[in-house]
């Protein structure tokens, strides 16, 4: 049932920020509803900069009928998460950032949004070889898995896990950012339409269907560039 008493996005969040953080240096509104993308589930996501504060947090309320996540920094401590999202290349930080909408400034916002630019621009760091090795052994370990199984519970959970190491394997040897949940997708499709085309039909085929041939030779032609399946003499610790 629709919620009378839902304010419009952009004024739930200034009503937020006037209530909760008078006196922060800048505040963003940031999600899906800066995207244009919101449904009747999208919360507001709020990034606040506040150096009164001596330690980042995060909280989640409801107001003005919205459901509010809060991303609460001082204007060093959001430089931590910028670096943690970099590290485990799932940009979450830096696109809020870098997208958000401004609810308040009080001029520095600019030089934050731009080093969310830069990061998201430069890309994550290029995978080593023994990175890309370890990689291909464990999506050939979890194909093995798959084209073995013949529990259909249990091939349901095999092919969620080889959806998710072939996504990142994908993405990440081309120097992409990864996502979890729907911005796997989401990243698939900034990096290559046709190609998560390609992946959605593949696996959609199979749990319709049961059928594994298309995840099968999706998973051949992502690896054949970096010789293939791997198994056969590969080792990890060995001195």
């Amino acid at each position: 049932m629709r919620n009378l008493n839902k304010l419009i996005p952009i004024e739930a969040a200034h009503q937020f920020i006037n209530e909760h953080f008078p006196n922060c240096q800048g505040a963003l509104l940031a999600g899906s509803v800066v995207r244009g993308e919101a449904t009747e589930t999208s919360d507001l996501d709020i990034v606040i900069f506040d150096n009164n504060l001596s330690s980042s947090y995060r909280e989640s309320l409801i107001q003005y009928g919205w459901a509010i996540e809060v991303f609460v920094h001082n204007l060093t401590s959001y430089k931590q998460f910028f670096e943690m999202d970099y590290e485990r290349a799932r940009p979450s930080m830096p696109r809020m950032v870098s997208e958000g909408t401004i609810l308040k400034d009080d001029g520095v916002i600019d030089s934050i949004k731009k080093e969310a630019m830069d990061i998201l621009s430069n890309g994550p760091k290029e995978w080593s070889k023994e990175t890309i090795n370890t990689k291909r052994y464990f999506i050939t370990d979890a194909l093995d898995d798959f084209i073995g199984c013949s529990n259909r519970a249990e091939e349901l959970f095999i092919a969620n896990t080889l959806a998710e190491l072939l996504s990142e394997f994908v993405l990440r040897t081309n120097r992409q950012w990864i996502g979890a949940s729907k911005w796997i997708l989401r990243s698939l499709r900034n990096f290559d339409e046709r190609f998560s085309n390609q992946f959605v039909e593949a696996f959609d085929i199979f749990y319709k269907t049961g059928n594994k041939n298309q995840v099968i030779q999706l998973v051949d032609y992502v690896l054949h560039p970096f010789g293939g399946r791997l198994f056969d003499g590969f080792s990890l610790g060995k001195s």
